[in-house]
């Protein structure tokens, strides 16, 4: 075999593992022997890095280079083979092409090894060649029973055991220390900029891993036995695709048992957001609405860049996360408080009035010309006066009842003077449990020891304001929904049939057929063919009339100009004539009965996939829904109080609780129609989409109405 290797960008597509058996996760952490295939003697080439770090820097177990051009490589004996290996083997790193790694893959299993890693690239992402190959790296790892990491992949770092099985630049530092942040993402390139600056920042990370094309093995089953690990404390993911849900919440919910918190950096879309949506719902959701409520459910923190990733990462490591999101501003600088101020807010943070008891105590320390409501403006004045008393400020405000967090903003506080308040700072942080991050605007040449006194006590020091709330932003739990109205009462749902009603059934039947089956009030109505049944339908439902033309694959008639409400019966002839002349091959037209007028509500639903589970969605509906896009999403199914719950987090809310003086509307009819919603589909995997548009939700006691209904099919959406 050769001693070349091509680690280019990681791409491709994933294939669901499925090993023979579990994976003994510490043969691959802490391996007693690594093999290294296609060693080099090559000093220059990247890949001589993995064998001269196994042996250069403190690794215990066996190494053997595995090469049959050398006898020896970094005073070790080489083998032609891995057969030729004298004791049994862990792990194996293939440091050798594309078109050899299959037969290294057959060669680690007959060896042993519990996984092997695979670094070259020319798979998947090269297209279907190259994913054919792939597919017979999986096959065989399957039937020798070893795992693979990769192809296209930079490889794993674990400290704590001195293990660096890596060709990545990144680790060429020292990285001596362990620091309990672990990381493991798809990309090379984006874990190579975190391993190296991370350790810029003085966290040596206790774990790093870079899972490539995840041909076998995915972050996630990396990232379950990282989270159980008693050396990490925190574990950061870059994932660009994540497309086994199922695999994502079970990692989600260990780490959350485990203690150990879980920070996220998502790219890319899902498999389940690919599907062409049809509905209203469906357009204005994004592709990862179940995995940003997935990660919500189980407190794990997502970021937006590898800046928020670290910064956040060092936040948990030493500190606990904010109780709310009220957050208190301490400043040198009143203009530097008023824009964290107005960044804070922009992130759904506020920041309270300090109580007048706080307020007395700061103002025997803050300068007469300070600010003592919050942001707390200390001025440059009170580093004049050669006493340590920042602290005790930033002390003073943390013991506030009404402060969650804390937020330090520093100016020109440079040379000793910084090094002395980063120490102040550091302790008075200490010794309280509230949270606390620092903006320092000043040169880092003239702060680098005090950022160094902050980064030791697990505080992080940011050069961007608006970075920094960003962060506080994210570490914050989601805002609680407003309160009002009486508490739900349970609905009674019918049993529901196995089989999704409406099956067989023409589209513009099928939606009201389900809705029938879950006891969801619709108006009366009937389909007309024709101009003399549609004047006919409109004189028995007596009163105006609402008519809609009814096509094949039209789901907004309202696009088309095809609906018309409050329609005298004698008018409805003429009517039917002009909506059946909108669209080409019109099936009819549905003439309902006209419905009270009332607040008009969306409520859809999109059926699991790929391992996500279902999600639930309502807001404010009819024509404008795209407009206002006011809207809330739960996992489904939900409880009638979960249900509740959701429609208080629409800004429309105090519309249904009743405002300025109005009499409050049906809120117990909505949210029995939520949870009926809910409850079916999660109870029918071949519903794809639901959506209710409008739900007209009138006075208290008069109930909730659908007057237009929209049904999706696994089988729809495959054609």
């Amino acid at each position: 075999m050769t001693d070349t290797v091509s680690a280019t960008r990681t791409g491709g597509a994933h294939t669901a593992p499925s090993p023979v058996g579990p994976t003994d996760w510490n043969r691959v952490f802490r391996p007693r022997a690594v093999a290294v295939l296609g060693a080099t003697g090559r000093p220059d080439s990247p890949m001589a890095r993995p064998l001269r770090w196994l042996a250069d820097r403190g690794y215990t177990g066996r190494v053997y280079p595995v090469n049959p051009k050398y006898g020896e490589l970094a005073g070790l004996p080489c083998y032609p083979g891995l057969a030729d290996v004298p004791g049994p083997v862990d792990l194996v790193l293939a440091l050798v092409p594309a078109g050899h790694a299959v037969d290294a893959v057959r060669e680690a299993g007959a060896a042993g090894a519990a996984a092997i890693v695979v670094f070259a690239s020319g798979f998947a992402e090269t297209g279907p060649d190259g994913a054919a190959l792939q597919q017979r790296l999986v096959e065989t790892g399957r039937q020798a029973g070893v795992r693979v990491l990769g192809p296209n992949c930079q490889g794993i770092v674990y400290t704590p055991a001195r293990l660096f099985a890596t060709f990545s630049a990144a680790a060429e530092r020292p990285l001596a220390g362990s620091c309990g942040i672990a990381y493991v993402g798809q990309s090379g390139a984006v874990g190579g900029s975190v391993l190296d600056i991370a350790a810029e920042r003085g966290l040596d990370l206790t774990a790093w891993v870079s899972t490539g094309n995840q041909a076998d093995v995915d972050l996630t089953d990396i990232g379950r036995h990282l989270v159980r690990d008693p050396e990490v404390s925190v574990l950061t993911v870059y994932a660009e695709s994540v497309r086994d849900g199922a695999a994502y919440e079970r990692l989600a919910a260990e780490a959350a048992a485990a203690g150990t918190a879980l920070v996220v950096l998502r790219s890319g879309r899902s498999a389940a957001g690919r599907r062409a949506a049809v509905s209203h719902t469906g357009a204005m959701l994004g592709d990862d609405t179940a995995f940003t409520l997935v990660s919500r459910r189980h407190g794990v923190v997502l970021v937006d860049d590898v800046e928020e990733l670290l910064a956040v990462a060092t936040v948990l490591r030493g500190q606990p996360r904010p109780a709310g999101r009220r957050i208190a501003a301490v400043s040198t600088s009143g203009g530097a408080g008023i824009l964290a101020a107005d960044r804070c807010e922009g992130h759904g943070l506020t920041l309270p009035e300090l109580a007048p008891h706080t307020q007395e105590k700061l103002a025997r320390l803050v300068p007469d010309f300070g600010a003592l409501a919050n942001p707390v403006d200390v001025t440059a004045q009170l580093f004049n006066r050669g006493e340590r008393a920042f602290g005790e400020v930033c002390s003073i405000v943390c013991a506030d009842p009404q402060v969650d967090a804390l937020l330090v903003l520093l100016t020109m506080v440079t040379g000793d003077a910084a090094v002395d308040l980063a120490e102040d700072l550091a302790a008075a942080v200490a010794a309280t449990d509230v949270p606390c991050s620092v903006v320092w605007l000043a040169g880092q040449d003239q702060t680098t020891a005090a950022r160094a006194v902050l980064g030791a006590a697990g505080i992080p020091v940011f050069s961007s304001i608006a970075v920094a709330a960003r962060v506080a932003g994210a570490l914050a739990p989601p805002a609680q929904p407003g309160t009002g109205a009486a508490p739900p009462r349970s609905p009674v749902i019918p049993t529901l049939p196995t089989e999704l009603p409406g099956t067989g059934l023409p589209a513009d039947q099928a939606g009201w057929a389900l809705l029938d089956a879950l006891g969801v009030p619709r108006p009366d109505g009937r389909l007309a063919r024709t101009p003399f049944q549609a004047a006919e339908a409109a004189h028995a439902l007596g009163g105006t009339v609402a008519m809609k033309v009814v096509a094949p694959g039209l789901e907004h008639k309202t696009d088309v100009g095809g609906v018309r409400l409050g329609v005298p019966a004698d008018r409805a002839a003429g009517v039917f004539a002009e909506l059946a002349g909108a669209v080409a091959d019109p099936d009819g037209v549905l003439v309902q009965r006209m419905i009270p007028a009332g607040l008009e509500l969306l409520v859809g639903a999109a059926g699991g996939q790929d391992g996500w589970p279902p999600v639930l969605t309502v807001g404010l509906g009819g024509t404008g829904t795209e407009v206002h896009r006011d809207l809330a999403t739960a996992l489904a199914p939900v409880t009638p109080e979960a249900a509740l719950a959701l429609l208080r987090e629409l800004r429309s809310w105090p519309l249904l609780a009743g405002h300025r003086g109005a009499a409050p509307l049906d809120v117990a009819a909505a949210v029995e129609v939520l949870v009926r919603v809910g409850r079916a589909v999660a109870h029918w995997p071949q519903l794809a989409e639901l959506e209710i548009n409008p739900l007209i939700v009138g006075p208290a006691g008069a109930g909730a109405v659908a007057v237009d209904v929209l049904v999706a099919t696994r089988k729809d959406m495959e054609r």
